[in-house]
């Protein structure tokens, strides 16, 4: 099976993704259309495309295709909703043909089957609850293999004691040991009548298929459908035959290292298991900052004591000699006054950031690190979703971080190229999934998406329509016919439009000099882009939704293959295409925590709060799973 490929192998995907999905910036006083259409690059761009005012109102064309409100939005977030648990129908399991050899005067059940046969009776008043896909595979197994596979004799065999521990073991992925509890029986007593002890035992026997195949799921595939979370979100289902991990186990002796098997089997997991088990064993941070603080000079916050304090404490002489006294006589203020502005941008410029003052997320995570509670979070949702990515990550690939605004190419175990990126904005996420890179375009046509020309362009259309014209825009019906925009009106239309609109390969085209496509649904794309002064910023989710490359010749010669300088000699050539010959997945991904080549754990902001909606969905599964539920 190849690593990746369309829905109807385990790899392909496209996930989730605003409908927005271009990836440019933000406008100037007369809007980003403008600066798009016709008024030239704008090198300090800030805003939206402002609806001019309307000379007159538009008169709805009959028929109600019009609508000047009509607007496409982007996807959403649920409250997720986890899959009640079933009780387990044994009926069938009674009724099953008795085994053909006779049973032996003594007990041993895995010897014959005809012990377990005798069992069933046991389960005839048992509630034992698990996930629907997992009943169903249980009884489909037992039926077909009326045998023991934790029992030998009359006592859990070794088997099962390898089995009990690793679910035991369960928060060092992540996992919730309690998800994965049974009771283990004591073993043989002279006190216990036969029938008793049969019964106890194929009822711990039930239980612990149930409770492994929970395991052997949520270790492959996660505890959470991402999908159920939000139209972002769009995974492939990662099959899982539960009856055949059943027969697997009762084949075997090697019980931990089969489980364990299933956990992705990549560095990155591994790393973050080393610095989940750091995190337990370590202490609380001794000061505590809100990691969303954000406070402008003359306004007034109780964590601005916190963060002098921390300041203070690590000091060196050089700041201490021109910042000391300031710090010393200030150091109890609630108040951000004008003199603590100074050590404010000095410590942001110290710590490599845009010395602006401004008292943010990064400042505070720059100075107050991050406290454990929300590390541990970090640690164990990135844990949980990269369990929904391939358990091997391929190798070269593309690995997009949002939450670090970076993206990297890595090849063997190294990190080749590594280059800012923006990503979207809160309003217009970038989806998170992955795919495979296809091809790179030089000097490309930017196809303008629907929700784009529907939610920004088209309220300047109504009053404008030869705007596209002058702009250098293309507009072509449904048969590829090209036609003026001035002669379409679009008035008439709400969130249908029948035309296709797209940019010509200019100096101001939206996507640069170039464009690399891993062809999904939602129209996401690494791509060059005019505003270059957007990768200055520390935060960089400023786009529509495609994610802009800072290197983009470095990242398109890395996936072809080839040089900078062979970039830089096709792009002399005016606009053409070249296909991708290898296998590079891309992942365009969401980890707030993210080793690095070296192992070690960098965190991040979260900046579209999706580790708090994961928590929720992770809380909402526990509750469904817990015995008093």
């Amino acid at each position: 099976m190849k690593f990746l490929g369309k829905k109807a192998t385990v790899a392909p995907l496209v996930a989730i993704t605003a409908t927005l999905a271009f990836g440019m910036p933000q406008a100037g006083a007369q809007g980003l259309f403008d600066m798009l259409f016709g008024g030239g690059i704008r090198h300090e761009p800030k805003g939206e495309f402002p609806p001019p005012p309307p000379k007159h109102k538009p008169k709805a064309p009959a028929g109600g295709g019009g609508g000047g409100g009509v607007k496409i939005s982007s996807p959403s977030y649920y409250t997720y909703k986890a899959d009640r648990l079933v009780r387990i129908d044994f009926s069938t399991l009674a009724t099953a043909p008795q085994p053909a050899t006779p049973q032996d005067a003594a007990f041993v059940p895995s010897a014959t089957g005809a012990a377990f046969h005798e069992a069933m009776a046991g389960l005839s008043d048992y509630e034992l609850y698990a996930e629907p896909e997992i009943a169903k595979a249980l009884i489909a197994y037992y039926s077909a293999n009326p045998d023991f596979i934790w029992v030998s004799g009359t006592s859990p065999n070794s088997r099962a004691q390898d089995a009990v521990r690793v679910l035991g073991e369960a928060a060092s992925y992540g996992l919730a040991p309690a998800d994965y509890t049974v009771n283990v029986p004591a073993g043989s007593s002279a006190s216990t009548d036969d029938a008793a002890k049969l019964k106890e035992l194929v009822r711990f026997e039930m239980a612990l298929s149930a409770r492994v195949l929970r395991y052997a799921h949520d270790a492959q595939s996660g505890r959470v459908e991402p999908n159920r979370m939000t139209g972002y979100y769009d995974f492939p289902t990662k099959p899982l035959d539960l009856a055949g991990v059943l027969k697997t186990l009762a084949h075997t002796q090697e019980v931990r290292t089969y489980l364990e098997s299933r956990h992705p089997q990549n560095a990155e997991y591994q790393a973050l298991r080393v610095e989940l088990e750091s995190l337990q064993a370590s202490a609380e941070n001794e000061i505590v900052v809100d990691p969303k603080l954000l406070l402008k000079p003359g306004e007034t916050s109780p964590e601005l004591p916190k963060l002098l304090s921390l300041i203070a404490r690590n000091l060196d002489d050089e700041m201490g000699g021109t910042y000391g006294e300031v710090l010393s006589r200030l150091a109890t203020s609630e108040v951000y006054v004008p003199e603590l502005v100074p050590l404010i941008k000095a410590v942001q410029v110290k710590e490599g950031m845009k010395g602006d003052g401004v008292i943010g997320p990064r400042t505070v995570a720059s100075l107050a690190g991050t406290s454990k509670a929300d590390r541990l979070l970090k640690v164990e949702v990135a844990l949980e979703e990269l369990r929904w990515l391939p358990s091997d990550l391929g190798s070269p690939r593309v690995f997009i971080n949002q939450p670090a605004f970076t993206a990297s190419y890595i090849d063997d175990g190294q990190e080749k190229l590594k280059t800012r990126a923006v990503v979207g904005r809160v309003t217009n996420q970038t989806a998170f999934f992955y795919d495979q890179i296809k091809q790179v375009d030089f000097h490309p046509y930017w196809g303008v998406p629907q929700s784009i020309i529907v939610n920004e362009m088209l309220p300047r259309l109504r009053n404008d329509p030869g705007y596209l014209d002058r702009a250098g825009y293309e507009v072509t019906d449904s048969r590829g016919k090209r036609i003026p925009s001035s002669a379409v009106n679009w008035g008439a239309y709400g969130a249908n439009i029948p035309y296709n609109v797209r940019q010509q390969p200019s100096e101001a085209n939206a996507l640069g000099e170039l464009k690399i496509l891993f062809p999904n649904k939602h129209a996401i794309y690494m791509h060059d882009t005019p505003q270059k002064s957007f990768f200055k910023q520390d935060m960089r989710a400023l786009s529509h939704g495609c994610v802009r490359l800072q290197d983009p010749r470095g990242m398109a010669a890395a996936v072809l293959g080839t040089s900078v300088d062979y970039i830089a000699e096709k792009l002399k050539h005016g606009h053409s295409t070249e296909n991708v010959t290898r296998t590079i997945p891309v992942y365009v991904a969401y980890f707030t925590a993210w080793p690095d080549m070296s192992g070690k754990v960098e965190y991040f902001s979260d900046v579209y709060d999706r580790d708090s909606r994961l928590k929720q969905a992770l809380d909402a599964t526990e509750a469904v799973r817990s015995p008093s539920s």
